[in-house]
């Protein structure tokens, strides 16, 4: 009688504890998505952002410098350099830098047509393949404004996007600013749909935490540093997200900017997408172990807790999903209680839901629009951990292609 009651006593114990495992790798996969932008904005009005002075004086206009990423852009280079020197920014303190990362096509040719009419144009041509943080430090030697503004060559300004990144530097404290990359269409396929909802999500998590503290990392497509806070950065940092981790250890803040606005067109197709988000979780995850994690609480406890909850839980939002999985079954062998029964059929529901987004697109067909915001979910969080995968096996990325001509 007693061995039988030691040994119920055990799988209610044994059940108890997979139920607090399932619930905690249930929470910290959900936890990114949905309740950290709720506490997110709970502290956001709860707590008000200092306001450092800082010893610098901005001048009245400060000199801008554009300086634009390209490898093999012949299609959009032109358009993008000329819409940029048609910005409501004065003439005399503006210019434009090509940073040309061996580019094999016509890119060279017509930016140096460009700057023979225009001395603001400039180009920096990268004689070997080296990617795109190496051309920027060599670029930004060369450059000596107050402010320098990154952008890609497919991303068009706003016409008064400038002016917006500029007058929000020139508050107290702040040391870069991050505009708002919008998407001007969605593809034939979803991935351009889908990732331009994803990025709604984040421009609201960005203004969130430009209210809390900092915006946690900056945007390829637009934002602005004061040029002496650049350091030097290493070939496999990702330029957007390093430099702004500099800024804000040194003592600065990084605030969001929703009214300086450049336009993109999405992926075309989630395969892209897909190698597209690998590869950056593996270059900005390397970078916060090199940079280290208790250097940045150090600096800044309020933007390392934004750091953790807005990417480094997501990325392992598939590691905690499997895990609750595992849980979730051995809860249910052991026979316990028909709450887990539902809690399964919603993850396997939801992963089915995902593969035939996935089936459907692939084969050019039309899927239901929650098919494809989850498999957009599971591809986008599989990319991640993948990501992850790759730093610690060895395969690093420095040199890039942007997703226009990925094959």
């Amino acid at each position: 009688m007693s061995h039988r009651y030691s040994f119920r006593a055990y799988g209610t114990t044994m059940i108890t504890i997979f139920e607090v495992l399932f619930w905690v790798f249930a929470m910290t996969a959900i936890y990114p998505y949905v309740l950290y932008p709720i506490l997110l904005t709970i502290l956001s009005r709860l707590s008000s952002v200092r306001r450092e002075e800082t010893n610098m004086e901005p001048p009245a206009i400060p000199r801008v410098t554009i300086i634009v990423s390209a490898r093999d852009e012949e299609v959009v280079i032109e358009d993008k350099i000329r819409t940029s020197l048609a910005i409501d920014y004065p003439a005399e303190s503006l210019e434009v830098v090509i940073v040309s990362d061996a580019s094999t096509d016509r890119t060279n040719e017509i930016v140096e047509k460009l700057s023979n009419t225009d001395a603001r144009v400039k180009l920096v041509a990268i004689k070997e393949h080296l990617g795109k943080t190496a051309g920027l430090n060599q670029a930004m030697t060369t450059i000596e404004s107050d402010i320098v503004v990154f952008t890609d060559a497919n991303a068009i300004f706003d016409k008064n996007a400038v002016n917006y990144l500029v007058d929000e530097l020139r508050r107290p404290g702040v040391g870069y600013v991050v505009g708002s990359a919008l998407y001007t269409r969605s593809k034939d396929m979803g991935a351009g749909e889908n990732e331009g909802l994803y990025w709604r999500y984040e421009l609201a998590i960005k203004r969130k935490e430009s209210e809390f503290e900092s915006v946690v990392g900056g945007d390829g497509a637009i934002y602005a540093i004061w040029r002496h806070l650049y350091q030097p950065l290493a070939p496999e940092d990702i330029n957007d997200f390093m430099n702004p981790l500099q800024i804000v250890v040194a003592g600065y803040r990084g605030v969001f900017s929703p009214e300086a606005k450049a336009y993109e067109d999405p992926a075309d197709d989630y395969d892209k997408e897909f190698r597209r988000k690998r590869r950056i979780v593996c270059r900005t995850w390397g970078a916060i172990l090199r940079f280290g994690f208790r250097r940045i609480v150090r600096a800044n406890l309020r933007f390392g807790f934004m750091l953790v909850s807005h990417k480094i839980v997501r990325w392992f939002t598939m590691a905690s999903i499997a895990l609750a999985i595992i849980f979730n079954a051995l809860i249910l062998i052991r026979g316990g209680p028909g709450l887990y029964v539902l809690t399964a059929g919603l993850i396997v529901g939801s992963i089915v839901l995902a593969i035939v987004g996935w089936r459907r697109t692939m084969s050019g067909r039309d899927a239901p629009f929650y098919c494809e915001i989850l498999y957009y979910f599971y591809l986008s969080n599989l990319a991640a951990i993948l990501g992850i995968f790759d730093y610690w096996t060895g395969n690093r990325y420095v040199t890039w292609e942007h997703v226009r001509t990925q094959t």
